[in-house]
């Protein structure tokens, strides 16, 4: 039975699309994950927690840490600054665990030029952007201004959907589940995470 090897699993989409949602489900099922903690300069919104929803920092000392290049990805969305440090991804992948990223297009392309051959990445998105819409609207964590930007970004970042290994269209949130679940088992026993030389000479 082949040994699962430590990879990465990126989900990228309009905010709003679901994503959260959808690896609440994969949580259910998988269970030695890691998931990959953004830290960030934008205030904390009603709810959050440091260091379990982002770890929240000032400009300064995100700047100094792109300096000592700190961060696997970084990238200026909404004015402000998300990242991606190194070291807790070293540490799960050298544990053979999934480590799981929630990042944009931009990040979704630097981690890819890095680490290409332990990723596999999907795209995720609405049924239309009428249907994106109505659900930035209906969570009320948003203000106008910031729902009109992130939609103005939507019609961008889904351009970028052919970039990616998957496409999950969550219009039946069961179904969408089902697709991220079953990428996400199947990831870990792709050929390249395996070392040719030690297949070959235990197979022959």
């Amino acid at each position: 039975m082949n040994e699962k090897k430590g990879a990465i699993l990126i989900l990228s989409g309009p905010s709003g699309c679901g994503k959260s949602t959808l690896l609440k489900e994969v949580y259910k099922q998988i269970d030695d994950y890691y998931f990959s903690i953004s830290t960030t300069t934008r205030q904390p919104r009603v709810g959050e927690v440091n260091g379990v929803d982002y770890f929240f920092v000032s400009k300064e000392d995100f700047e100094k840490d792109i300096e000592k290049d700190n961060f696997l990805e970084y990238a200026l969305v909404h004015g402000n600054y998300y990242g991606t440090s190194l070291t807790p991804i070293k540490k799960a992948l050298e544990e053979k665990k999934l480590v799981i990223f929630d990042i944009d297009v931009q990040g979704h392309e630097l981690v890819r030029n890095k680490l290409d051959s332990i990723v596999t990445s999907v795209f995720i998105t609405t049924p239309s952007l009428k249907v994106l819409e109505d659900r930035l609207h209906s969570r009320n964590t948003d203000n106008k201004t910031v729902i009109e930007n992130r939609i103005k970004n939507a019609k961008v970042e889904v351009e970028h959907f052919r970039n990616y290994d998957y496409l999950i269209i969550n219009d039946d949130l069961e179904e969408a589940s089902k697709q991220l679940v079953s990428i996400a088992n199947i990831i870990r026993i792709k050929t390249k995470l395996f070392d040719k030389n030690s297949i070959v000479s235990s197979w022959l």
